[in-house]
């Protein structure tokens, strides 16, 4: 499974949006990016696509920012990576039979893979991320 930059840096924003604020403000975009070391003006573009995608809303002014648009446990890292790199290449036809045994093999793979992704969601990696206090 190949994830590209842009897949990445789209999934560590939703992830800084999903972290618990005290005051519920809206995220600033400098404040994602300077956490994370994403190219602001890279950032912008991206959020633009979660918004068009309806995985987070704006808020403008000068306390502004981004917010998710649905609660985080709503909210897959399938849904995160197909809104930016889309739903994922078509398998290739052939009427060679190795060839269309190894499509089914790929096929399998590439649903395993969708499966983990639609399975996990943005708060439980919020929960993997947050530092645990031990009680003994």
């Amino acid at each position: 499974m190949k994830i590209s930059a842009k897949a990445e840096y789209a999934c560590l924003a939703i992830l800084a949006l999903a972290r618990p604020r005290p005051d519920d403000a809206p995220v600033r975009i400098r404040e994602i990016a300077e956490s994370n070391a994403i190219p602001e003006r890279y950032l912008v573009q991206i959020l633009l696509q979660l918004k068009g995608a309806g995985l987070v809303h704006s808020t403008r002014g000068a306390a502004g920012g981004y917010r998710l648009a649905r609660p985080a446990g709503q909210i897959s890292l399938g849904e995160v990576l197909t809104a930016i790199d889309g739903p994922g290449e078509p398998p290739r036809e052939s009427n060679e039979p190795a060839a269309r045994v190894l499509a089914a093999v790929w096929e399998h793979i590439r649903a395993a893979e969708k499966a983990v992704l639609d399975q996990t969601s943005i708060a439980e990696l919020c929960q993997r991320t947050a530092p645990h206090e031990w009680i003994i």
